[in-house]
């Protein structure tokens, strides 16, 4: 039953956001840009008991993440003012984003062998 109640909040919040997209796409976007899920996966994991431990190290991920997202995001939208199609501007944007995880990651591990 909780599994329930937890994807029905979620595709409320999800129905929302589209459906105000659809009518004021630039609000659409600033709503969608907020943390929601972010949010709602630390509310969540601590109504299911996880450890402040835990909230600390998802919050942390998200942050890593942050970075990435923007840069998919960034390469959907200049692809989209190129007339690609949606699905390949898409594609683009997910290929860029594994990229700058990877580079991410392996910058952090290099300054974390400086520094440790």
């Amino acid at each position: 039953m909780y599994l329930i109640t937890k994807i029905m909040a979620s595709a409320i919040v999800i129905g929302v956001v589209t459906e105000i997209s659809r009518r004021f796409p630039s609000y659409g976007g600033i709503i969608a840009a907020l943390p929601l899920v972010s949010l709602l996966s630390i509310i969540w994991l601590y109504f299911q008991g996880e450890q402040t431990a835990t909230l600390s190290k998802f919050a942390l991920g998200v942050l890593l993440g942050f970075p990435a997202t923007a840069v998919l995001l960034v390469i959907v939208y200049i692809s989209l003012q190129n007339s690609i199609h949606l699905f390949i501007a898409i594609s683009f944007g997910v290929c860029g984003w594994l990229i700058f995880l990877w580079v991410q990651d392996l910058v952090v591990k290099y300054y974390r062998l400086l520094f440790i």
